[in-house]
């Protein structure tokens, strides 16, 4: 479908060059289509492909059933097929005695794409991304920044309602050719369902288009993008639980299954239909899964319940996939167990909520989750009011789960379990993040001081060893007397030098200690008797000389 809308762009745009547009000059070459021109455009094509899906299907139908049951001829199959396209917007029906609502969720895949798909398109044709660009230079003011977002977020709504608008405009025109004596379309659920379902794949096909996904889911405020992530999240862990819990009711009743398709016959056409048809309700079912794990179960009927507490059943209708039902009677105890579900996924919602906007304050970190559950509550209960509703009169009245019940329940379970997860998460991001502050700021203390330390440790060693060599040269040498020689007293007297009987010259034997020993020692010399030995004591007496004995003589 893209492809034929890209051949627009190759179309011949002179009418609409003359056509005085705001923000285009009359140099440009290549005047740019207004943004509702091509949402018209979209939604034209969107329509025409999503009819033309359909009726190929409905003939291949109408060719292997009794051509009765469409209508007379090929009038009747494209009234199916439009009554199908309707359905697939989850637009309700009035029939004798009563309505359907039960519309399978599947349907809503093909025009969600083929929406989405037009909305690239329409964005590209429109040039948004060069209107508005994602992203702003690194280093702009906030209020520049501020600004831009909130032009691209006008942008983004401006563009779902040049889609929408359109959109459920030529809906209500196919729904009322659609009419016949026994479905009638409300026209009012047509119109929302288109508006809103046309508006939602717009936006985020603009999105898309403007920038990355990542980049521009910051166009949302902080706070209100946690709560959305936190949903989103607590909202996938409990109909990823759903579906298990379905798929595996599936695999244990599947001799039931069999039985069921054996009495209905459909036939090798009809089966393969009929196959499409279940697999199309298999996204219904997972919602009703999903209020099964939150307790207050889901009708097949008036006066059904199929509930963790117990199950209560009826004659239901002959459909295969109903055979995956739990017979009637009370639940084994082990089944409460599923009911811990939406705990676990609140308190992943919490985490995540924290994890992208923290509380400043303790307090307001719990009151924030218990919001993501409120919202988590609120996306369930829709979810519980889209998979639901009337499939006829009298006792198939009452189908799925009851909105309100499902939305308080998930509200209470889910909101309890973020706002403790999320008080929790506060308080150790918090605790590490002044524990961090701490380290890091002893680490940059330790950093800076570490210079000053070593040079410090090398002074003290230079100091010791400066210290060291004068105190070995104080030893060595000879202690200064204090003043004239004469004026000293006898204990500031230094020793007079001792010469022992084996004295040696020790400068004089330096060369004969060389290296080359070719030297001949010379013989020892005899004692020196001028010298008086003072550490003689022998017989008892010290002998000492008299420095003053000069004047005496």
């Amino acid at each position: 479908m893209t492809a034929l809308l890209d051949q627009f762009r190759t179309a011949p745009r002179s009418v609409l060059r003359r056509i005085p547009l705001p923000g285009v000059t009359g140099d440009d070459d290549d005047a740019r289509r207004p943004l509702p021109v091509s949402g018209m455009l979209a939604a034209v094509w969107t329509l025409g492909a999503g009819l033309a899906v359909l009726t190929t299907l409905t003939l291949i139908g109408w060719i292997a059933a009794p051509r009765d049951a469409l209508g007379p001829g090929l009038p009747g199959v494209f009234r199916t097929a439009a009554q199908l396209w309707l359905a697939a917007h989850h637009a309700g029906f009035a029939i004798p005695g009563g309505s359907v609502g039960l519309i399978p969720l599947g349907l809503m895949v093909l025009p969600a794409f083929l929406l989405y798909r037009a909305g690239i398109w329409m964005a590209r044709d429109a040039d948004l991304r060069l209107r508005l660009p994602a992203r702003l230079p690194k280093n702009s003011p906030k209020d520049e920044a501020n600004a831009r977002r909130r032009a691209q977020l006008f942008l983004i709504g401006q563009a779902g309602v040049s889609l929408a608008a359109p959109y459920a405009l030529l809906a209500g025109g196919i729904a009322l050719v659609a009419r016949n004596e026994i479905t009638q379309p409300f026209i009012g659920d047509v119109l929302v369902s288109h508006l809103a379902l046309a508006f939602v794949a717009g936006a985020l096909a603009t999105v898309r288009a403007i920038g990355p996904w990542r980049a521009m889911l910051r166009l949302l405020p902080e706070r209100v993008r946690s709560v959305v992530v936190g949903t989103a999240a607590a909202t996938g862990i409990m109909l990823a639980a759903g579906a298990v819990l379905v798929l595996g009711a599936l695999v244990a009743g599947f001799g039931q299954i069999r039985e069921l398709t054996d009495v209905l016959s459909p036939g090798f056409v009809g089966g393969l239909l009929l196959l499409l048809g279940q697999g199309l309700y298999l996204f219904n079912a997972f919602i009703w899964g999903m209020s099964y794990i939150a307790g207050p179960g889901f009708a097949v009927g008036t006066g059904t319940l199929i509930a963790p507490t117990g199950v209560q059943l009826g004659a239901v209708p002959t459909l295969p996939i109903l055979g995956a039902l739990p017979e009637a009677g009370p639940t084994p105890s082990w089944i409460m167990a599923v009911i811990a579900v939406p705990f676990v996924a609140g308190a992943v919602g919490g985490a995540l909520l924290v994890k992208v906007a923290p509380s400043p304050s303790y307090e307001g970190a719990p009151l924030w989750g218990f919001v993501c559950g409120a919202a988590t509550g609120c996306a369930a209960g829709l979810l519980a009011a889209l998979s639901g509703g009337a499939l006829g009169g009298a006792r198939l009245s009452v189908m799925g789960p009851a909105a309100w019940e499902v939305m308080l329940s998930v509200t209470l379970e889910v909101g309890v379990a973020a706002g403790i997860s999320a008080g929790l998460t506060n308080w150790w991001l918090i605790f590490r993040g002044q524990n961090t502050a701490v380290t890091r700021a002893a680490a940059k203390v330790g950093t800076a001081t570490a210079p000053v330390r070593k040079a410090g440790a090398k002074l003290v060693r230079a100091a010791g060893s400066v210290a060291g060599k004068a105190g070995l040269a104080e030893q060595d040498q000879p202690r200064a007397l204090p003043g004239h020689w004469l004026d000293a007293a006898e204990c500031d007297t230094q020793p007079i030098p001792v010469i022992r009987d084996d004295w040696e010259d020790e400068h004089a034997a330096a060369p004969a200690e060389g290296p080359a020993k070719l030297r001949r020692r010379e013989p020892p010399r005899p004692p020196r008797r001028d010298i008086v030995d003072e550490t003689d004591d022998r017989g008892g007496h010290v002998i000492y000389v008299d420095p003053y004995a000069w004047d005496r003589d």
